[in-house]
């Protein structure tokens, strides 16, 4: 459980700091991003694997480039409006969001997942 809160903190956590780096990307408040933490997670869980497995030629032919596609959709998705406080606008945003925040999130798992 511990490591479930300390997950979702980080995620939180680079949600802001990829706001403060990427136009577009809009988190108003901290609350805002723990919801939409908790948000993208289900929608990693749920969505993604569907739209991975029904762009899976794409997905080959590019060697694997389209899946920065699909994580770009995930979370335009979740910033559409379904989480109040965060906003993503345009595609361009949520693409580089998306490698912006993978990058974040994997620095700050680095430092704070260590034993």
């Amino acid at each position: 459980m511990p490591n479930f809160l300390l997950t979702w903190l980080i995620t939180a956590v680079s949600m802001v700091i990829t706001a403060y780096l990427v136009p577009g990307f809009i988190v108003k408040t901290f609350v805002a991003a723990l919801i939409a933490a908790v948000v993208l997670g289900l929608a990693n869980a749920i969505v993604r694997p569907i739209l991975v497995i029904l762009t899976l030629p794409l997905t080959v032919i590019t060697l694997g480039l389209f899946l920065f596609v699909i994580n770009a959709l995930t979370l335009w998705f979740v910033g559409s409006g379904i989480t109040p406080g965060f906003r993503v606008v345009g595609f361009m945003p949520a693409l580089l969001g998306s490698i912006v925040l993978t990058v974040v999130s994997s620095v700050l798992n680095y430092f704070f997942n260590r034993r």
